[in-house]
């Protein structure tokens, strides 16, 4: 019988801090994307390998997004969102290994990734507009849209938590249920569908957070000039 998403069991203690599956799931998929990205990128060519290849892209795939999304220069915002992409993503495949949940079907893993682009919004608002500006946002376009504004500051970031949380969570328990009333080989359907949603999720919680950290750091039509501008006349 599946465990209840909303309870953790604590595998050991580090002194006062318990620590649970899904921090030592979490902590393996950091290791093993950073590993993977420093074996990848030690011998870069101007020939590339089908590795290189493939990293080269998804940067371009993921510079091509936020650059549609922000109609900026992406160099700024491409390891944080690069980053945030690829770890929801991965977390949500270790759905497909043998007895372990993904942590994002945790709420705390998906409080953890939202309130990573809570802070980043923040932080690119200001770094962009300086504090006078970014705070004038808020009073766009009247000040009796404060409150208004700053409420869905909160609900936005409770939004991303929840629609990761729902999805990623459902598959899960559904794979689980069919796999113990139907045996090993009649989810495998199921599982593929799983892997699909996984990507699908992950896309969506970063281009949210594209959009987000976006729309605090504002637009600017200089740094992101379109290909026909950069062709020669």
């Amino acid at each position: 019988m599946m465990d209840s998403p909303l309870t953790l069991e604590t595998l050991f203690n580090i002194g006062p801090v318990p620590i649970s599956a899904p921090v030592v799931v979490s902590w393996v998929i950091i290791l093993a994307l950073g590993l993977f990205a420093w074996l990848a990128t030690r011998r870069l060519s101007l020939t590339p390998s089908k590795t290189q290849t493939v990293l080269e892209l998804l940067a371009t795939t993921v510079d091509g997004q936020i650059r549609d999304t922000m109609n900026r220069d992406p160099a700024p915002f491409r390891a944080l969102i690069g980053t945030i992409f690829l770890f929801v993503l991965v977390a949500n495949w270790t759905s497909l290994i043998p007895a372990v949940e993904p942590p994002t079907a945790h709420l705390e893993t998906d409080a953890a990734l939202a309130l990573v682009v809570f802070v980043a919004t923040i932080a690119y608002g200001i770094a962009n507009r300086g504090i006078k500006g970014y705070l004038a946002t808020f009073a766009e376009p009247s000040w009796v849209m404060i409150p208004l504004n700053l409420v869905e500051q909160i609900t936005r970031t409770f939004s991303l938590i929840v629609r990761l949380f729902g999805n990623v969570m459902s598959g899960v328990f559904v794979v689980g249920i069919v796999l113990s009333l139907a045996g090993l080989f009649v989810p495998i359907p199921l599982m593929a569908l799983d892997l699909l949603t996984g990507a699908v999720q992950a896309y969506i919680f970063a281009v949210l957070a594209t959009v987000f950290i976006g729309a605090a750091a504002g637009e600017t039509s200089g740094d992101a000039p379109s290909e026909k501008e950069n062709k020669p006349s």
